[in-house]
């Protein structure tokens, strides 16, 4: 059995960030990973980090303090935030991406005028600068390990900032985009996994993977190391100082999933990494568990020509497609039922709305209804504006045959649309207040003004209808922890020499997605903690 102080199981951001912490701290660290590839669901994501107060906010001469942070969270609140841990996310965020920068771990940049999500709160930042975005990384810094990142044979040559997710009204040039090629060069969350990882590598920390952890050791009350099977053998390692456990949310396993999640899940966006392992340790040692219930909530498109390379199906968040104008969701009964450009986060829990009188969700299914104006002009997942539309996507010359092909109401739907239509001519949406809030604009299409950033009628045929599911980019329940990233027993002690950080713990700021990134940031936050806690402990 090999020893090192600390073990971090999982090779996502806060994986990572926690084997730097802890290395830096003056720990021998050892970076396990059950799969093959690493990064998982932070290699996949747009990679947006949000954190008040931040350091590239400070050097712009941007304003925010600890109170206005704390007071926009627990205007949110509504019963899962525990003061300790929001408190040391909240105050060690800065400090942990100071860190994170200074060990060449991050390049990050303020994600120009992206607005926090919940603007009518206190505390909360419509001019943006709390989201953070990354800067490009060339991928043949890190040699043959590049092709160890999860989904890296997806190029994306581009900075978030530089599209109209991040806010641009146009993308870069195609010979720009062709000398990134070239050059190897990403942004979004595989820039995030990449530096990360060269951050680790530089420093001797090389990821051990394909390691099925199966238990974890103890000594008396202390957890002491794992065991389980890399490549069919027995794999055994100690731990003097202690497993920080990291390793993701439980999405992908049906059993957790059915036993915990409320509402239905019909389509996750996370790879089909998120297997819950990590849980499974945790409830073994007796860790209390908390926000188990809830998950980063999030409509999503189902591509099934695209599946995952296991097989899976994949899905992918929708935001530009329903917030742009000439286009609605409807629900079963063929009436829209939300505000289509509210924030994501939120909207997930509307596909939750259940019906006493039919014992059903009564907004699923859920389709996207859009028109020839909105083909010629917007994506619809990785289809571009003028491409062909993929097969599966529904058509019809008229909204009468389209509501029959998916199933509606001919009547209603045709009901439905022309009263859209002609709030959508007004300029206003009294039904659901579509365009206007400030949010509602940013995902619009910004060559116009106004509401008509996002309202516009639904008229040209033919007209398209793809179906929308209640998905999410990963769950943010688990073991609970203390400030310090400490797993806490049922009893609220901490259990000796286990640790935990990002979707595998209860997360720091319960089930409030604060803004663009708010996964990630308490997730780097708090794997910044543990791994100095652990490397502190018994020094």
């Amino acid at each position: 059995m090999g020893e090192v102080d600390v073990i971090i199981l999982g090779t996502g951001a806060a994986g990572m960030a926690a084997a730097l912490a802890a290395h830096e701290a003056g720990a021998k660290v050892a970076l396990v990973e059950r799969w093959d590839r690493i990064g998982g669901t932070s290699a996949i994501s747009g990679g947006v980090i949000w954190v008040a107060d931040n350091p590239r906010m400070r050097a712009a001469g941007m304003e925010d303090s600890r109170e206005d942070a704390l007071a926009y969270f627990r205007s949110l609140d509504h019963g899962d935030l525990v003061d300790e841990t929001l408190e040391a996310f909240v105050d060690r965020g800065p400090e942990a991406l100071a860190f994170l920068e200074g060990a060449g771990a991050l390049s990050v940049s303020v994600l120009p005028g992206y607005p926090d999500y919940y603007l009518d709160r206190p505390g909360a930042k419509p001019e943006g600068s709390r989201a953070l975005d990354h800067d490009l990384f060339a991928l043949g810094d890190l040699g043959e390990w590049a092709a160890r990142i999860y989904a890296i044979e997806e190029p994306k040559p581009l900075m978030l900032r530089e599209t109209p997710l991040g806010g641009a009204t146009a993308l870069p040039p195609l010979e720009v985009l062709g000398e990134r090629m070239a050059a190897r060069q990403c942004g979004f969350g595989q820039a995030m996994v990449a530096r990360l990882l060269k951050a680790c590598l530089t420093r001797g920390i090389e990821p051990v993977l394909g390691v099925e952890t199966r238990r974890l050791v103890k000594d008396g009350e202390r957890i002491t190391g794992i065991e389980g099977e890399k490549d069919g053998a027995p794999f055994a390692l100690s731990a003097r100082r202690g497993v920080i456990i990291t390793t993701g949310g439980f999405e992908w396993d049906s059993e957790l999933r059915q036993t915990f999640l409320r509402g239905p899940v019909t389509a996750p966006a996370s790879p089909p990494t998120g297997t819950g392992g990590g849980l499974k340790l945790a409830m073994a040692a007796g860790a209390k568990l908390g926000n188990m219930t809830s998950a980063w909530w999030a409509p999503t498109l189902v591509t099934p020509d695209a599946p995952w390379a296991s097989g899976e199906p994949r899905a992918q968040i929708i935001l530009i497609e329903r917030t742009v104008p000439h286009a609605i969701m409807v629900n079963r009964s063929a009436k829209r039922f939300c505000n289509e450009a509210a924030n994501y986060s939120a909207l997930g829990g509307v596909f939750h709305r259940f019906d006493p009188a039919t014992y059903d969700y009564e907004n699923l299914p859920a389709w996207l209804i859009f028109d020839a104006q909105y083909a010629a002009r917007y994506p619809l997942g990785t289809r571009q504006p003028g491409q062909p539309m993929p097969e599966w996507v529904m058509r019809a010359e008229t909204l009468e045959g389209l509501a029959e092909a998916i199933g509606l109401d001919p009547a209603a739907l045709t009901e439905t649309v022309a009263r859209f239509n002609a709030h959508a001519d007004e300029g206003h949406d009294p039904d659901f207040g579509r365009g206007t809030s400030a949010y509602d604009h940013f995902y619009g299409d910004r060559s116009r003004e106004g509401a008509a950033v996002t309202l516009g009628a639904i008229r040209e045929a033919p007209f398209y209808a793809v179906e929308i599911s209640s998905g999410l980019l990963g769950t943010n329940g688990g073991p609970r922890t203390d400030g310090q990233a400490r797993i806490l027993g049922h009893d609220g002690a901490p259990i000796p020499g286990l640790l935990g950080a990002g979707n595998a713990i209860a997360c720091p700021t319960g089930g409030i997605y604060a803004g663009a990134g708010g996964t990630l940031g308490p997730a780097l936050t708090f794997g910044y903690i543990a791994g100095r806690t652990a490397a502190l402990a018994n020094a």
